[in-house]
């Protein structure tokens, strides 16, 4: 063999080792953890506890083995969004209604309110659990985000109006993210401070795991970006084994795949 001839494929062997180290790096393998049958509308999580979240026929459900707790509302519509942040004050949003209910652990209701009868003008767009017996709120009316003390009923607006809209939004107790309908993500304090957090891929849904990481899907494709990282890695695609889903859930490193008859879960250490 001549020396052309090793040297032309040694170049196409490193080439290709190159290719497959740079594919294997653009992908997460998802270990399969448990899987379980569902007959539900919607799938909203887990706790610390390993108790799950769901609705079915917009009634509330909270289920751990034989333990089943329930609670419905007919007078207030149907269920737009549930935060489970603190599953001992779990937050029910109706947005029909402009009302929120909060419940307890075993999903009594411990208060209702009705925005549209607070004194200070509000119509709720978005809503989460705060700090300190406090929602987080983003009125329509303003385009602002604030705070609300469900105790003392008092509103306070913490930050400037909002030039984009909304098109995705995720709290927790001290911060209120949001992507705008441009795709830029910013951030804002329980004090007001409004961070731009930089910008993400176009996307179908996605969930918010840090101040730079997020789980995002395009179609029925998912994938994890960490964008501190964009350059050298853009988008690693999370590869599991479902071809369609409805929703999932990432939480404490397990990744739930709700479909239309199960709950998937897997385990992912991400990078």
């Amino acid at each position: 063999m001549s020396k052309t001839l090793r040297h032309i494929l040694l170049l196409l062997f490193t080439a290709c080792s190159f290719s497959t180290f740079f594919g294997q790096s653009q992908k997460i393998n998802a270990v399969l953890v448990s899987k379980f049958n569902v007959d539900i509308d919607d799938f909203i999580g887990f706790d610390s506890f390993g108790y799950g979240y769901d609705i079915k026929n917009n009634v509330f459900r909270k289920i751990k083995g034989n333990e089943i707790f329930e609670y419905k509302n007919v007078s207030l519509g149907n269920i737009s969004k549930v935060d489970i942040q603190n599953p001992l004050k779990i937050v029910l949003f109706y947005e029909d209604f402009n009302s929120v209910v909060l419940l307890d652990n075993q999903l009594n209701k411990m208060t209702e309110i009705n925005f549209s009868q607070n004194p200070v003008p509000i119509v709720v767009n978005a809503i989460g659990m705060s700090t300190q017996n406090q929602l987080w709120i983003f009125n329509a009316l303003n385009q602002q985000i604030g705070l609300f003390d469900y105790l003392k009923n008092e509103y306070k607006t913490v930050s400037i109006p909002l030039t984009e809209g909304i098109k995705y939004y995720q709290t927790d107790f001290n911060t209120f993210y949001w992507i705008d309908k441009k795709n830029n993500w910013f951030s804002c304090d329980i004090f007001g401070k409004i961070s731009s957090l930089g910008s993400v891929s176009d996307f179908d849904k996605m969930e918010i795991i840090s101040p730079k990481k997020y789980i995002f899907n395009v179609g029925n494709s998912l994938y994890f970006r960490d964008i501190s990282k964009e350059k050298t890695n853009p988008a690693f695609e999370i590869e599991i084994l479902e071809k369609t889903f409805n929703k999932y859930y990432y939480k404490d490193q397990i990744l739930s795949i709700f479909t239309a008859k199960e709950i998937v879960n897997y385990k992912i250490v991400t990078p």
